[in-house]
């Protein structure tokens, strides 16, 4: 079957439209967008594929996908910038703003234990269901109350799924906002199509998302008795990191209408490949989404250590994923963005002057795909030529 390909790239940038046509030819690639802007300026925007399983949809300008980790960044960014507005201050306990997390010995994680991923409360210990999942009140409160799984600040987790309500409820209760309406708001000067809650005349424009790994990581529920127990501590944790409730990681939900309208940050952000590269644009003027302090703060490391979740050494800024040389964004140092799983990827280059953003429907189960890879090399390539 042919596949679509449409949209343009300036002058120099072939190579780009050359790896993004090979990702669906060579790569297993269902539907896909990759925009790019270089100094401002737009260099880059292309759209390809099918936007469901059947190939009936084509992959439209407009379309907008889960982007799962990507909108982890996106997040940070909303409470990044009450940090600059000193209603938040990374050195806080979260128990100022949110007094009910101070339970469970977590009294001591600061909002920067939040945003690095050292708040001990990578999963949440009572079993909770799809029900539950859908009510942030109902999920905020089952975090607030789990006991942490370390003393706050003394080892790094990813909160893979959590972070979302996490991250989310401090910014509700600083600004008196939902996620969803801040991100609209502080969106809206940029004409960024992202949206944590996808309303319900919005999403005629979504993708589904097609998993390539048959299946899922086990329910709580599914596992035999008394088998739960006998598990140690981080494999409890990761189990119950990814399926509590059952549809934490969009498992068995994804492309429901209750999941696509939900705010959880961390793993249920929609968004197009221009409108994360449009945040990404926005970042790099000085001042525009964040003062130079806070940015420099937010994307230069700030906890590295062994992850039990990621079970591999990782280094993260304050909601952002600095470079590294195991998850490079591109050749310079200064490269910040972060990663999504199934290869969704937005970035920014401020050497180069680059603002990235890839979003795709056919979810391979790792942050980093040839994909991603693909591109980003052939944009570095179109910049030395």
């Amino acid at each position: 079957m042919h596949t679509p390909i449409a949209g343009w790239c300036a002058p120099g940038f072939e190579p780009v439209r050359a790896a993004f046509a090979e990702n669906f030819a060579e790569r297993g690639e269902v539907g896909a967008a990759v925009h790019v802007i270089v100094g401002g300026e737009v260099v880059v925007d292309l759209v390809g594929g099918w936007a469901d399983e059947a190939r009936t949809r084509e992959w439209r300008a407009d379309t907008i996908v889960d982007v799962y980790s990507v909108g982890k960044a996106i997040l940070a960014l909303l409470a990044l910038q009450l940090v600059d507005d000193d209603v938040l201050r990374l050195d806080s306990p979260i128990a100022e703003i949110w007094p009910e997390f101070a339970a469970g010995g977590k009294g001591s994680a600061t909002v920067a234990h939040a945003l690095t991923h050292r708040a001990g409360v990578p999963a949440i210990r009572e079993q909770l269901t799809d029900d539950d999942l859908f009510d942030w009140t109902r999920m905020t409160s089952a975090i607030a109350s789990t006991e942490a799984w370390w003393e706050p600040g003394r080892r790094l987790a990813y909160h893979t799924n959590t972070f979302g309500h996490l991250v989310g409820e401090l910014v509700r209760r600083a600004s008196g906002q939902m996620p969803g309406e801040r991100l609209r708001q502080v969106l809206a000067p940029l004409d960024a199509d992202m949206w944590f809650g996808v309303p319900d005349d919005q999403q005629h424009r979504c993708a589904d998302v097609l998993w390539a790994a048959t299946g899922g990581p086990p329910s709580v529920a599914a596992l035999p008795p008394g088998s739960f127990d006998s598990l140690d501590d981080d494999t409890r944790m990761n189990l119950l990191a990814h399926v509590n409730p059952p549809g934490y990681s969009s498992i068995g939900v994804v492309n429901s209408a209750a999941w696509r309208s939900s705010q959880i940050g961390s793993t249920s952000g929609h968004g197009s490949a221009s409108g994360v590269a449009r945040i990404y644009a926005g970042l790099l003027e000085p001042g525009r989404l964040l003062t130079p302090a806070v940015l420099a703060l937010a994307t230069s490391p700030q906890a590295t250590g062994g992850c039990p979740i990621l079970r591999e050494e990782v280094t993260f800024g304050l909601g952002f994923q600095p470079t590294t040389a195991r998850r490079p964004l591109g050749p310079n140092s200064r490269s910040f963005g972060h990663f999504g799983t199934g290869g969704a990827l937005g970035f920014a280059d401020p050497d180069a002057g680059i603002a990235f953003g890839y979003v795709m429907n056919h979810v391979i189960p790792r942050w980093q795909s040839s994909r991603n890879r693909a591109l980003v090399d052939a944009v570095y390539e179109s910049l030395a030529n």
